[in-house]
C-alpha cells in the first residue's frame, strides 16, 4: 500500500457540503457537573443523536453520494458490526442503491435489526473465524459490487472528520480532543479537522485495553494486528487499523489511550444520570478517557466525541445494574 494519497482538509470541507442535506448537524452538549468534577471545561460532540444512531452515517452518505451510475445500479457491500453497516444501509436507502451488509454473527440484535429495516439485505460471517473482507471480495467478484469499507477509505475519513469540524465551528478552539478509536476513521478525519481549525490543540485517540492494536501501531510505528477482542465495545472490536487511518493517525495524533470496559460502564452510567443520553460503550471511550487524565487537563477545554447511541436496551440495563 505505497504512494497512498491521503484525504486532507479540502476533502473535508466538500464532504460536508455533499451531506449537509442529509445529515444532522449535532448538538453539542455540556454538563456543570462534568465540568466541576473534572475541573476543566468539556464540550460533547453528541454523534449519537445522528441520523441512525452514530458518525457512521456521515462517511457512508459522502462516499455513497460519490457512486457513478453503474456503481448505483449494480449496489454497494460493506462488512460490519453494525453502526457502518447502519449508516451504508440508511445512505443507500436515501440514494436507490441496493445495499448488501456482512455482519457477524454475534452483532448485536439491535443493530441487525436496524439495518434490515433500512432495506439491506444481511448475509453473516463468523468475526472469530473468518476473514470479512476476503467473504465481501468473493461476494464482489460474483455479483460486481462497490464495496465501501468501514473506515480504511478516503471517502469515508473524510466524511466522519465532518463532526470535529461542526465541534470546532461552534466552539471555537480547543486545547484537546477525544475520539473514539475502533479502525480510525472518525480518529483520522477528526484529525484533519482539528489540525486546520484548532493547530494547537492536543489529539487522542482512545480504544479498549483488550483491543489497544492502535496504541501498538502508534508506538512502533507499524501497523500491528491483534485476535478479535473481547470488550463491551463492539464498535471498536477491530483488529487493525487501515493504511489510510494509520498514515494520517502516525502524522496528526498525540497519543493513543485505553480504558477498561469498568471504566466505559461509568460513563454510560453518567451520561443516563447525569446527562440523559444513551450512549453505547463504545461512544464513551472519549469521555472514560479524559476521566483518566483529570490531572493533566486541569483548566483546560475538552473536546470529547461520543460516536454513538446504538445499544440493545436489554444489554443497556444490564450494564447499568
Amino acid at each position: 500500500m505505497t504512494n497512498l494519497v491521503l484525504p486532507t482538509y479540502q476533502d473535508v470541507e466538500l464532504a460536508a457540503k455533499r451531506i449537509e442535506n442529509y445529515a444532522n448537524k449535532t448538538p453539542v452538549m455540556t454538563s456543570h457537573t462534568a465540568n466541576d468534577m473534572l475541573g476543566a471545561e468539556l464540550f460533547f460532540k453528541c454523534e449519537n443523536y445522528q441520523r441512525m444512531g452514530a458518525f457512521k452515517f456521515r462517511g457512508a452518505m459522502n462516499a455513497l453520494s460519490q457512486f457513478t451510475p453503474e456503481q448505483k445500479a449494480a449496489g454497494v457491500i460493506t462488512f460490519s458490526s453494525g453502526n457502518h453497516a447502519q449508516g451504508i444501509a440508511l445512505a443507500a436507502k436515501l440514494l436507490n442503491i441496493p445495499a448488501t451488509i456482512a455482519m457477524p454473527l454475534d452483532a448485536p440484535v439491535v443493530k441487525v435489526a436496524a439495518t434490515k429495516g433500512y432495506g439491506a439485505n444481511v448475509v453473516y460471517f463468523d468475526r472469530y473465524k473468518d476473514d470479512r473482507e476476503q467473504f465481501c471480495q468473493e461476494l464482489v467478484n460474483k455479483h460486481g459490487y462497490t464495496l465501501i469499507p468501514p473506515y480504511d477509505h478516503p471517502q469515508i475519513i473524510a466524511g466522519q472528520g465532518t463532526a470535529a469540524k461542526e465541534l470546532f465551528e461552534e466552539v471555537g478552539e480547543l486545547d484537546a480532543l477525544f475520539v473514539c478509536l475502533g479502525g480510525g476513521g472518525l480518529l483520522s478525519g477528526s484529525a484533519l479537522a482539528a489540525r486546520a481549525l484548532s493547530p494547537n490543540c492536543k489529539i487522542y485517540g482512545v480504544e479498549p485495553e483488550a483491543g489497544n492494536d492502535g496504541q501498538q501501531s502508534f508506538r512502533t510505528g507499524k501497523i500491528v494486528h491483534i485476535d478479535t477482542p473481547k470488550t463491551i465495545a463492539d464498535g471498536a472490536q477491530t483488529s487493525h487499523l487501515g493504511h489510510y487511518t494509520f498514515e494520517i493517525i502516525r502524522n496528526n495524533v498525540d497519543d493513543i489511550l485505553t480504558v477498561t470496559d469498568n471504566e466505559l460502564i461509568d460513563c454510560m452510567k453518567f451520561y443516563a444520570e447525569r446527562m440523559k443520553m444513551i450512549v453505547e460503550p463504545t461512544g464513551c471511550l472519549s469521555f472514560a478517557a479524559v476521566k483518566a487524565m483529570k490531572a493533566q487537563l486541569q483548566g483546560k477545554r475538552i473536546g470529547i466525541i461520543i460516536s454513538g447511541g446504538n445499544v440493545d436496551i436489554t444489554r443497556f440495563a444490564e450494564f447499568l445494574a
